[in-house]
């Protein structure tokens, strides 16, 4: 009996032993690559910047919401950029907003609304759009427009996007009427907008939009997808 255990003993050691040179011999997984398109962080300059913070491009974009050639370039732009520059880590982008005008201002805080990860699909759904919530300014009654010269900041910021269909815009992305008052009513935030808005113009040589720098150099002359591709690409080599 003795006899019998010892051999099962040995049998049993052997048997584990063999499992564990079995494991010890698969290779480790692979690391999970990172989803750069997911991450995005808020700059000190309350900017957002999506893609790899360490990247070797870095591209960032001056916008206004009211800017028609603003939106033309989210649209050519956004896919390409998402795929071949944002994914593989080799690029970053940050969104800079200049304020120009008192709906810009209102656009721009309702980008911002919620946590840093909500950014980019405010800031897409407000370009994309653009053309059907500022078709009211055609038509805007003099009552309207006395609304929005309201002295007091969150009911005139409130009157724009009532007046402008934003609440609807914003519900849809699910924000409800009590979170999109509070973003409206940000003056604190308005202020440094416009800040930032003015040193864009001093340092950056921003006059109008979209403006862009490329790893912290102003580009002349590129307002467009098709002026911007090359210079990106070139980088990319």
């Amino acid at each position: 009996m003795r006899t019998l255990f010892k051999t099962l003993g040995l049998l049993f050691a052997a048997l584990c032993g063999a499992a564990l040179l079995t494991a010890a011999s698969k290779p480790a997984p692979a690391p999970a690559k990172a989803d750069w398109n997911s991450r995005v962080v808020r700059t000190p300059l309350d900017s957002h910047l999506l893609g790899n913070p360490d990247a070797p491009v870095k591209l960032v974009e001056y916008i206004s919401y009211t800017c028609p050639h603003c939106a033309h370039f989210e649209q050519e732009s956004d896919a390409q950029l998402r795929i071949g520059f944002i994914a593989p880590g080799k690029g970053s982008i940050e969104v800079r907003s200049f304020v120009r005008d008192p709906i810009d201002l209102t656009v721009a805080l309702l980008t911002h609304c919620g946590p840093a990860s909500k950014f980019f699909g405010n800031h897409s759904a407000f370009l994309r759009h653009q053309t059907t919530w500022m078709a009211p300014l055609a038509s805007l009654t003099e009552a309207q427009k006395a609304r929005w010269s309201n002295p007091d900041f969150g009911a005139r910021t409130r009157a724009i996007a009532s007046d402008l269909g934003l609440y609807s815009l914003m519900e849809a992305r699910g924000y409800d009427r009590p979170a999109i008052d509070r973003c409206l009513g940000d003056k604190a935030l308005a202020e440094r907008l416009a800040q930032h808005t003015k040193e864009a113009s001093e340092k950056d040589f921003v006059t109008g939009t979209p403006s862009f720098l490329l790893n912290g150099l102003p580009l002349s002359g590129t307002y467009s997808w098709d002026a911007l591709k090359p210079q990106v690409e070139a980088r990319l080599r």
